[in-house]
């Protein structure tokens, strides 16, 4: 019998954490501080002082706590599964593997990290932690793991989001967690955004800094991220991890990785662990494709360049592929992915030339979606769509040349508090959104100047 679900004991959980940092040709660009602009480290006042280290350790493997691997014990390690019925759908020789991050408490792969910065906060003593939301998965995710350690949280979720995903606003409050549509009037930020745009649908870019905002107001607080910088990467490469070992069990060796790509951290946290033997020259031909909406493709159309990580230049300025910090995606329902910026990580990875990047509209995103869900059964989040797309394309290209190959993806989560957007697919109501070059060209002109 072929084995759909390949699976592993509780015990091969990773003990360690992989950081590629280590392993680097050319060093990180650093980060550099949004006042003075010189190279600097993330103060106390924005992260606990244990993710500001991890956040710039060249170390190469890194211990998971023992308190924070019991808790991935609810969730992982996570199936890898052999994609039969959609190879059978698409009539491809090539075999497709998704590793599934759904089945989370939290319904995606953000718990990953959240556990683990939830636990670093309450070691040292933090009593409150403010964060940002797009979709509203990463705002689920460190509701739950605050509950876990007894602390408060205040969530900025994006409105267009908020207003589109209802549920995910009282998954977080279900776990205790306090959340508002972003620019709201809790911050000067919001305020002062709303009153030039009482309509403002909000960002990613607005939420981060209404909760940088948050946490540098409140002694008692910290912030924390879902993407983005190196220290969440770090965390969700037990996904990676997990995924070789499986991998190991099939004797199968990916040609092709691919994740949808917002901040990076989904793709980051599946490819990462590969890209190593990638550096090393051990499987030099191993292709990682991230896939990132055509609404807001900061990689495949921004500028690789210093900018802030947030629209009122309170976080850390970084260099990284941008469309500019001022930038308003439209509303597409991939709210994960609306993002003006790329990870640093990321970005380094890709302009030394071990990752690619492709944009794809949102209609044949939910073509795809659905597709895979016919096939499948499991309706895939609207970010994970994007990859599922690109993974689709490439079995059809194995399919007309008749090659072999062995496609990786990563499904970062589930897709039951997305309905509504899948109804207006269906219904046929869906719009996919023109990229704006002139929109982009106004907003890189507000990125900081450095001189490197």
């Amino acid at each position: 019998m072929n084995e759909t679900k390949i699976l592993l004991s509780e015990k091969e959980i990773p003990t360690h954490w992989y950081n590629i940092q280590a392993d680097l040709p050319k060093p990180l660009p650093p980060l550099r501080h949004p006042g003075t602009k010189e190279p600097t480290q993330l103060p106390p006042p924005l992260f606990c002082s244990e993710i500001n280290k991890q956040e710039f350790s060249r170390e190469r493997h890194i211990e998971i706590p023992e308190e924070v691997r019991d808790i991935l014990k609810l969730w992982r390690p996570s199936p890898l599964f052999r994609a039969y019925r959609l190879e059978k759908a698409l009539d491809t020789p090539a075999k497709i593997y998704y590793k599934y991050e759904g089945g989370s408490p939290a319904g995606s792969h953000k718990l990953n990290t959240a556990v683990a910065q939830a636990y670093y906060n309450k070691k040292e003593g933090v009593k409150r932690i403010a964060t940002e939301t797009g979709a509203g998965q990463w705002g689920s995710a460190l509701s739950m793991a605050c509950n876990f350690f007894n602390l408060e949280c205040k969530v900025y979720m994006v409105k267009v989001s908020y207003t589109q995903k209802p549920y995910r606003r009282i998954l977080m409050e279900t776990f205790g967690a306090t959340c508002v549509p972003s620019p709201s009037p809790d911050t000067e930020i919001g305020r002062k955004i709303l009153k030039d745009d009482p309509n403002c649908p909000g960002s990613l870019g607005i939420a981060i800094g209404e909760a940088c905002e948050d946490a540098f107001a409140h002694d008692d607080t910290r912030y924390a991220l879902g993407s983005v910088l190196s220290h969440v990467i770090l965390h969700q490469t037990v996904i990676g991890l997990e995924t070789m070992k499986q991998l190991e069990k099939t004797g199968d060796y990916p040609d092709i990785i691919i994740g949808c790509v917002g901040g990076g951290s989904n793709l980051g946290g599946l490819a990462i662990p590969f890209v190593k033997d990638k550096i090393s020259g051990a499987r030099p031909k191993l292709e990682v494709i991230c896939v990132e909406p055509e609404a807001c493709p900061s990689m495949t159309k921004g500028k690789y360049t210093w900018d802030f990580g947030d629209v009122a230049g309170m976080a850390p300025i970084a260099k990284m592929h941008t469309l500019g910090h001022g930038f308003m995606p439209p509303s597409v329902h991939a709210g994960g992915l609306r993002y003006h910026g790329m990870s640093p990580l990321i970005s380094h990875l890709y302009e030394l030339g071990y990752l690619t990047a492709r944009s794809e509209k949102q209609t044949p995103v939910f073509k795809a979606a659905v597709q895979f869900a016919r096939a499948e059964g499991i309706l895939p989040a609207p970010e994970s769509a994007h990859a599922l797309k690109t993974a689709i394309d490439e079995a059809n290209k194995c399919k007309v040349s008749g090659t072999k190959k062995t496609i990786v993806v990563g499904l970062s989560g589930h897709g039951h508090f997305d309905l509504g957007s899948y109804e207006k697919y269906t219904s046929g109501d869906l719009q996919d959104y023109e990229f704006s070059e002139d929109a982009v060209k106004k907003a890189l002109e507000d990125c900081p100047r450095i001189n490197e």
